[in-house]
């Protein structure tokens, strides 16, 4: 299971029968993959090389080496390639590694081949984060200090504020106030994290987060190089670096600008337009009565910068103000960062019912927040030095406040919950607490429900209505009434929560609510455990179910009027029973 999707254009390079089969099996899974012919196979293979992301070469290791060695460019911009013995045993991850997701398709390949995959990069070996994976651009000593790191030396990690790192290990430590001025003459290690420029040394590498906004004004006709220009020296004399451009942003009306265009695309970030009237509204230091005449709105760069991506000034800093040659205008404003939280469902409890996005996220995550008996169904996929905080059961309100708080201080979180967590689980409690300095992920899992439902046969074949028996936070009155909807409305009814040692009559009390409008032999099903150790699936009526048998590990799902008995499974037609 992998952290990523297959890269957009994958060139298949075969020689044999054998290697076109294993080839045609991945083209059947992914369309975005096609086999290269050429007159020989190293024809094929410089092909696949110039026109493709990825290589997938079903060739000796030895071959390919040979024959792309002279293609070698650059590590960020060639293709990742991966080899694919013969008998389709191994898919190793020859180039591109970690930044050029060689490895995560290794991974993928190996699972379509039914191989195993070969990873030697250093990092990806021992399960630690490349510093050229984190997403953004990374610039020094980048090798002395990824070996520093897997050597388990200390590193100090020093940033200007907290961004939400993945995890990190032990070794890399946060350092006391703002050393990025300081030098390493202690002969020590350092990882900054700042939008500033600094000196280069032979045991620093430095993380650029996206933290600068540049506004732009121009006038009609502006050339690009004259925007290019103005932009580069204003952020040199801040000593501000160009890598840390979270994008540049303008007024609508100036979107198709080309002289904007243009340096847009030489940067490699986005355009943000904003129109006049959301210009207008924000407060800066330099307003133009001429400008507001020509545009609408007394400010552009400065106003643009200030919005930024998000549209919230009040979260920025006017680091440069509007500077303007004869035909452009540039201000600088310096974006603080959002903590991440995701909210992330695990699933009914096996590991293949854990969805690829999920476990991204867990492996994103410096923090992890999470009920005890939850988070030890996921330890293994945590990353070295991520941070556990778990507590038991009743502690949803405070594991919710926990995580937000952890966020709330930029931190990368993920808060943890069984089925889909915004079914009966923590993104309710959450969501409740988060504010707009967080970003919220929500990642979907598949519900107990549905994985209750899969063994029972298909009883949710057509209207259901989920329902929980848990008084603790809703009065009876209120959920005897909603069963009772449920029963006149005829509908297949999901009961969570269904019955504890100090909840033990209200199953009882629901099912005789269903069977004063359901026939005595009405199947129930009863799923305890569903894809974790002990599952038990038992069917019953609603004549016939015994309460005692149902705990708080189980879900109850009782049948509709059109519900039957086929070969031992419940099953709901989808057709309608009424029809005008």
């Amino acid at each position: 299971m992998t952290d990523q999707n297959p890269p957009a254009r994958i060139g298949l390079v075969a020689a044999t029968a054998a290697g076109r089969r294993h080839a045609d099996t991945v083209a059947a899974a992914w369309p975005h993959a096609r086999l290269v012919q050429g007159e020989t196979v190293a024809d094929a293979l410089r092909t696949a090389w110039a026109l493709c992301d990825a290589v997938i070469a079903f060739l000796a290791t030895g071959a390919v080496v040979r024959i792309v060695a002279p293609l070698l460019d650059d590590k960020r911009t060639d293709p990742a390639v991966v080899v694919v013995d013969e008998a389709a045993r191994h898919a190793v991850a020859l180039l591109g590694g970690h930044a050029g997701g060689a490895n995560a398709l290794a991974e993928q390949v190996a699972d379509l081949l039914d191989a195993r995959p070969v990873i030697t990069t250093a990092t990806d070996a021992v399960d630690l984060p490349g510093l050229d994976t984190l997403g953004w651009p990374v610039q020094g000593a980048v090798a002395a200090v990824s070996r520093a790191i897997l050597d388990g030396e200390p590193v100090r990690l020093v940033a200007d504020v907290d961004w939400p790192l993945p995890a990190l290990p032990p070794n890399v430590r946060a350092a006391d106030g703002d050393n990025t001025e300081a030098d390493t003459s202690d002969g020590g290690y350092r990882l900054l994290v700042t939008d500033r420029v600094v000196p280069p040394d032979e045991r620093t590498a430095v993380l650029r987060p996206p933290s600068l906004v540049a506004g732009v004004g121009a006038s009609r006709g502006v050339p690009a190089a004259e925007v290019a220009e103005l932009l580069h020296r204003v952020l040199a004399e801040a000593g501000l670096d160009p890598a840390s451009l979270r994008c540049l942003a303008t007024a609508d009306i100036k979107a198709d600008e080309a002289g904007i265009r243009s340096t847009v695309d030489a940067l490699g970030v986005p355009l943000v337009t904003w129109p006049a009237t959301r210009l207008a509204a924000v407060d800066v230091p330099h307003p133009s009565e001429v400008v507001r005449a020509a545009v609408g709105t007394p400010s552009v760069a400065e106003a643009a910068a200030l919005l930024g991506t998000d549209g919230r000034p009040d979260d920025a800093t006017l680091l440069v103000g509007k500077t303007a040659t004869a035909m452009a205008t540039v201000a600088v404003a310096r974006h603080a960062p959002r903590g991440r939280l995701a909210v992330v469902g695990l699933g009914p409890g096996a590991a293949d019912l854990r969805t690829p996005r999920a476990v991204a996220e867990l492996r994103r995550a410096a923090v992890v927040v999470g009920l005890d008996q939850y988070l030890d169904q996921v330890r293994d996929v945590l990353r070295p030095g991520t941070r556990v905080l778990s507590s038991g059961l009743g502690a949803e309100e405070a594991r919710a406040r926990a995580a937000v708080a952890e966020a709330a201080a930029g931190r990368a979180v993920a808060l943890i919950g069984s089925g889909d967590a915004g079914v009966y689980a923590m993104a309710s409690p959450a969501l409740e607490y988060a504010d707009e300095r967080i970003d919220v992920v929500g990642v979907p899992g598949v519900t107990a429900a549905l994985a209750a439902g899969a063994l029972l046969g298909a009883p949710l074949g057509h209207d259901h209505a989920y329902l929980s028996l848990s008084d603790l936070h809703t009065p009876w009155d209120v959920i005897e009434r909603r069963v009772t909807a449920a029963a006149e409305g005829d509908f297949v009814t999901l009961f969570y929560n269904p019955r504890s040692r100090a909840r033990d009559w209200q199953l009882g009390k629901a099912l005789g609510i269903l069977a004063a409008h359901r026939p005595p032999d009405t199947p129930v099903g009863v799923v305890r455990n569903a894809s974790r150790p002990g599952e038990r699936v038992h069917l019953a009526t609603v004549a016939t179910l015994d309460p005692s048998i149902v705990d708080m590990y189980s879900v109850v799902v009782v049948g509709s009027t059109d519900t039957r008995l086929v070969a031992g499974r419940m099953v709901t037609p989808r057709g309608y029973r009424w029809r005008s």
